[in-house]
């Protein structure tokens, strides 16, 4: 049932949307399965083609053209599908101008993609779980957008969420339709997500099922573990396999991994690329995450008692040795990968090859310009908690164009030296 105008949630990515329609003719929102696309691009559709259901799926199957006749805008829902889709819909927007014709949303990259790529013709959009600002979770005051800007704006603003409400929001999840769910509901609800991409996820996007299902359900535990990490892939299947005697081969590990990307279930932060010859010696592996924190806390099986508890993050855990605070981390991340893409800006993460250096967030601008973020389970920002902010200023000059410490205190202010200091909860667009 579609949400009326008073019932749906409007989205940072709507903003989005509304620019890119005036003049795109056609839109491909792409993000995991139940993070709101359905729910989004129906606001704007006239027409719509559900094509997970089969009756619909076999009249456009024997009729494709429908799509291109129906009344606009039309939406596709999970178009991967019916892969011609694609096809037709940018031979449709060739034969008449005019932006905001064409939606569509899938949860899947197909394996084997469309004859044509739609350059010029489809623009993608990624859209991610609801952020803290889209839950309603305290009233940002510090934009991202401002800061990219190069102002060093004021920071002000203060925010009554505190440390157990931001474990408790790792585990409620920024899927919309888990909002608002007990705790059982919600972890069957989030079982069943992880059931859902191993029994048919799979299989549906490759054609052929997992054979070691058990197997794929341990690695997945293992990349939890590795969660806001640099682990290498060797590392974590090492620990889904300990004690085991069925070690799957490395082809088998890196298909489980395309095929999880292509779901949009692991969404991993590549490594910042720097221009300046002196910061080129650079890890370059990417940081792992899943597509929200509350799927790597319920893999691990983690609580808010057990996280606010001091649990260790374990073998693969990061450098603040919590399970919170790698999922503390993860949650910012999310948070900052939906604020900087409504910047038109770029994420990645920073840290030099011998790991004495690192910066858990860098987004970036087109002239590559970046502003840096730290991230701190703390409320309390000291001087250790900002070297690495203070090293990378020092490093980058005019390039740097702020540099921020996102904590769980309470106030966002500027220290004497000139590094900020934000609440998660006072972040926003």
């Amino acid at each position: 049932m579609a949400l009326s105008p008073e019932q749906y949630r409007r989205r940072i990515v709507d903003n989005e949307l509304d620019e890119l329609m005036g003049g795109v003719r056609a839109i491909a929102i792409e993000g995991a399965r139940a993070i709101g696309k359905t729910a989004t691009a129906t606001q704007r559709a006239t027409t719509v083609f559900p094509l997970d259901r089969p009756a619909v799926r076999a009249v456009l199957e024997a009729d494709p053209e429908r799509i291109a006749t129906a009344e606009r805008p039309v939406l596709v829902d999970e178009w991967q599908l019916m892969r011609q889709t694609w096809d037709v819909v940018r031979r449709t927007v060739d034969a008449r101008p005019g932006g905001g014709q064409f939606l569509l949303t899938g949860s899947a990259s197909p394996g084997n993609p469309p004859t044509h790529t739609g350059a010029g013709r489809i623009v993608t959009l990624r859209m991610r779980p609801m952020t803290l600002a889209e839950r309603g979770v305290g009233q940002a005051t510090v934009s991202l957008s401002r800061l990219l800007g190069g102002t060093r704006p004021r920071l002000e603003g203060e925010t009554s969420v505190r440390l157990e409400e931001y474990a408790r929001e790792i585990v409620a999840s920024g899927f919309p339709g888990l909002r608002g769910l007990s705790d059982r509901s919600l972890r069957a609800q989030l079982d069943g997500y992880v059931d859902r991409i191993i029994d048919h996820d799979f299989r549906d996007l490759g054609g052929v099922a997992v054979r070691n299902t058990a197997a794929l359900r341990r690695w997945l535990d293992a990349y939890a573990c590795a969660e806001s990490s640099t682990a290498s892939y060797e590392k974590v299947r090492d620990a889904a396999t300990a004690g085991h005697a069925d070690k799957p081969t490395k082809v088998t590990v890196l298909h489980w991994i395309d095929t999880l990307a292509r779901l949009w279930v692991v969404d991993p932060l590549p490594a910042w690329s720097p221009q300046r010859n002196d910061l080129r010696r650079l890890m370059v592996s990417p940081k792992h995450h899943l597509v929200d924190p509350a799927l790597a806390a319920r893999l691990r099986g983690a609580t808010v008692e057990s996280m606010l508890g001091g649990e260790a993050a374990g073998p693969l855990g990061p450098r603040e040795g919590t399970l919170l605070g790698s999922l503390f981390e993860s949650l910012v991340t999310l948070n900052v990968r939906v604020y900087a893409q409504a910047a038109e800006a770029r994420v990645g993460h920073f840290r030099t090859q011998n790991g004495d250096r690192e910066v858990d967030l860098i987004v970036e601008r087109a002239d590559r310009r970046v502003v840096a973020f730290e991230v701190k389970l703390a409320d309390t920002i000291v001087d250790d908690d900002v070297k690495h902010l203070v090293w990378l200023r020092d490093r980058l000059g005019g390039d740097l164009l702020d540099a921020i410490v996102v904590s769980t205190g309470a106030f966002a202010y500027r220290r004497a030296d000139g590094i900020g200091v934000v609440p998660a909860s006072l972040l926003g667009a």
